[in-house]
């Protein structure tokens, strides 16, 4: 599989050479296994096997790409390959690969290997015991890769951008149809399958939260019945081009009778979406990530439900649906331009009900660009 339409052989050429002139400046060697950092570098998406596949990048020399040989034409369909940016390498079922990783590397002298933050067990302890990666010698890619992967380029953008509007599109045509009487799980699979004609490579996540499940940030949808009377949280987001949507609306559904939100449901709505729209307002290059945090938490600890925020405001958002930067307390970064990320905040009423509305942002040199436009104000729906 290689990376969808949108990012050009020449940008990953220039991620590439971006990461050699880092290299070169710290001494390092990167050691890039099968996940988002080989896709990003290369465009390759490759399968991840107990075969060993890996990226050899070093400062100043040509990347070259170790593969077993039934992914060779996987590898070489890859846009850096096969723009002759990366050369291949491989290696047969009967050979030992960490051997050829350590032979194509050579002696690294005084040069310190990073390795892939996910990089299976197996292949650190090979090699380790291969002697490329000295104990207490080596270090994490995303030293290197993380503050680049985080600032994401104009096709990056535009990617998530058409990721966020499908997304949208999806969450507008559940809340427009029936929903009491039926299955948690049922919307969930309703979810995804609209997700997918909506252009996604695959649909990812499809919390439905109905009823007292809403106050479970991470509900898994359920066998139950959503009925009139109550609030749903929808959670939902997949992959386009390989970059994530995500996106989070919560609706009231009334049915056909007078059941519409009590006040304290009004309230917390309200608050969650203050919070959300003046932490949105606060983006701005520069400004720390924990300020952002501090923005959205203010305003609900303000209204009484500061102990019923219980997560974070917000993560960097990629080929990773979690990535750098993180909006959280403590986190003192600095908001690079091109930083994509959520804005997340939620109360949650164990037992009761909860809210939670989330956008997908990108920091401009202006402010902030809010990818989502579905509505945020409170929806009520008859659900029948």
């Amino acid at each position: 599989m290689t990376a969808g339409p949108g990012i050009s052989h020449d940008r990953y050429r220039q991620r590439l050479e971006g990461v050699s002139d880092r290299l070169g400046q710290k001494s390092e060697v990167l050691l890039v296994g099968v996940g988002p950092d080989l896709r990003w570098l290369t465009g390759y998406a490759a399968m991840p096997l107990e075969r060993l596949t890996m990226l050899l990048l070093r400062a100043d020399e040509r990347p070259v790409l170790v593969v077993p040989r039934l992914e060779r034409a996987a590898a070489a369909a890859a846009p850096a390959v096969a723009a002759e940016h990366v050369e291949v390498v491989t290696w047969e079922e009967t050979e030992d690969p960490i051997a050829l990783v350590a032979q194509t590397l050579g002696s690294l002298g005084d040069r310190r290997p990073l390795v892939s933050d996910l990089l299976p067990a197996t292949f650190v302890l090979g090699l380790q015991q291969a002697g490329v990666l000295r104990s207490g010698e080596f270090g994490l890619a995303s030293r290197i890769l993380a503050p680049l992967r985080s600032v994401k380029d104009p096709e990056e953008v535009a990617l998530l951008r058409e990721a966020a509007l499908a997304a949208d599109r999806v969450i507008e045509a559940i809340c427009d149809g029936p929903l009491v009487g039926r299955k948690e799980r049922d919307v969930a699979q309703e979810i995804r399958a609209r997700l997918v004609n909506e252009g996604h490579d695959e649909a990812s996540f499809s919390i439905v939260g109905s009823g007292p499940n809403s106050a479970s940030p991470h509900h898994d949808a359920s066998e139950r019945f959503i009925g009139a009377g109550e609030p749903v949280v929808f959670d939902i987001g997949g992959t386009l081009g390989g970059y994530v949507s995500d996106i989070t609306r919560t609706i009231w559904v009334a049915g056909t009778g007078a059941n519409g939100p009590d006040p304290q449901f009004e309230e917390i709505y309200q608050l969650v979406r203050d919070a959300q729209e003046r932490a949105v307002e606060a983006v701005a290059p520069g400004i720390a990530c924990e300020r952002l945090d501090e923005t959205a938490r203010g305003i609900i600890a303000a209204g009484g439900y500061g102990e019923q925020f219980i997560h974070r405001t917000g993560h960097g958002i990629g080929l990773e649906g979690h990535e750098d930067p993180y909006i959280v307390a403590g986190n003192q970064e600095a908001l690079p331009v091109g930083a994509a990320f959520s804005v997340e905040p939620g109360i949650y009423l164990e037992g009761r009900y909860g809210v939670r509305i989330e956008d997908i942002v990108v920091c401009t040199p202006g402010g902030p660009d809010l990818l989502n436009q579905a509505p945020r104000e409170l929806l009520v729906v008859g659900g029948v």
